[in-house]
């Protein structure tokens, strides 16, 4: 009981901290115009990770690059509309590596069979990425709605606004304050690399050059990722368990496992390694902390009311 009061607390004052522009947002939202969404979305989010786990971390993935360029407005979504302009999944940080579109339009087409025109694609990516959470283990949190599509992509923005595999903690720091992320809230929803694959490309450099790595891991590593080929042989984001969400992350860190550069650097004797000791020591406050700032993820920037659109096709606008 204690800890749930304190989970709700905790998403009680994410939800305190929306701006005036993000009021609209709602988790009734729905209630009247498609009240089956939230269990749609479930049902496809389920069904997708019961065929193959790795897809709930893509999900999650597609919500971080989505909502870290321009807000959550589902610009990541579409697919190239030139010469008006380029689809931010050419962006760098997205190429060859942005996944999990096939289940956002399965989900979408579920909604538009029973809810035509209602249910835009970026709430329900924000829900589907709850839902991914939750079914690979993690901590659950109440989805606000209401947010409108956009009617462009900006793969400029997307190009320098998602933080490098290769970035240092200063501009990682850097990078989530410019979101209005505090140090705390990057180490917090950093841990969602506790799922996931990555590509032997994204820690080479990490592995072959750098020190602040377990030897014992470093000689797995280097088995499935050469210095040379091998460029899309994948690696768990935790070698232990990539389909479990948890605190297990942290404690990798602590015994100098982090895969990409990104996330070692938050346990290396620099400012967050207290941060990452303490999720690492304590599960229920990890989640607890990581739900929060999903939450607050969930309202940078949405586009409301006659701003937008509502797309019937996720990939392209209307």
């Amino acid at each position: 009981m204690a800890a749930n009061l304190k989970f709700l607390i905790v998403v009680a004052a994410a939800a305190a901290t929306v701006s005036v522009s993000d009021a609209q947002l709602s988790s009734t939202y729905y209630d009247g115009t498609c009240p089956t969404v939230f269990d749609m979305v479930k049902s496809v989010v389920r069904s997708a990770i019961n065929r193959e786990k790795r897809v709930g971390a893509s999900i999650v993935r597609l919500f971080f690059h989505d909502c870290f360029v321009n807000g959550c407005d589902g610009g990541l979504l579409l697919d190239d509309n030139l010469p008006a302009f380029e689809s931010e999944k050419n962006a760098l940080p997205n190429k060859n590596s942005a996944r999990g579109f096939e289940v956002i339009d399965k989900i979408k087409a579920a909604t538009e069979n029973v809810c035509k025109g209602v249910v835009s694609c970026a709430d329900i990516l924000a829900i589907a990425t709850r839902d991914s959470v939750v079914e690979l283990g993690g901590p659950s949190w109440q989805v606000l709605v209401g947010r409108r599509d956009a009617r462009t992509a900006n793969k400029q923005a997307a190009d320098t606004d998602l933080p490098p595999f290769s970035a240092n903690l200063t501009l990682l720091i850097n990078m989530f304050q410019q979101k209005n992320f505090t140090a705390r809230e990057l180490v917090a929803l950093s841990g969602a690399h506790s799922i996931g694959m990555a590509r032997c490309t994204t820690f080479r450099d990490h592995l072959y050059n750098n020190t602040n790595l377990d030897p014992i891991a470093t000689t797995d590593l280097k088995a499935n990722c050469p210095q040379s080929g091998g460029d899309d042989n994948l690696v768990g984001l935790d070698h232990q368990s990539p389909n479990r969400f948890g605190n297990n992350y942290f404690q990798g860190l602590m015994k100098k496992r982090g895969l990409l550069n990104s996330d070692q650097v938050l346990f290396n004797a620099g400012s967050t390694d207290d941060v990452v000791r303490t999720y690492g020591d304590n599960a229920q406050m990890f989640s607890d902390e990581f739900a929060s700032a999903m939450v607050k993820m969930g309202n940078m920037n949405p586009l409301t009311g006659s701003n937008g659109e509502i797309r019937t096709n996720c990939r392209k606008i209307n």
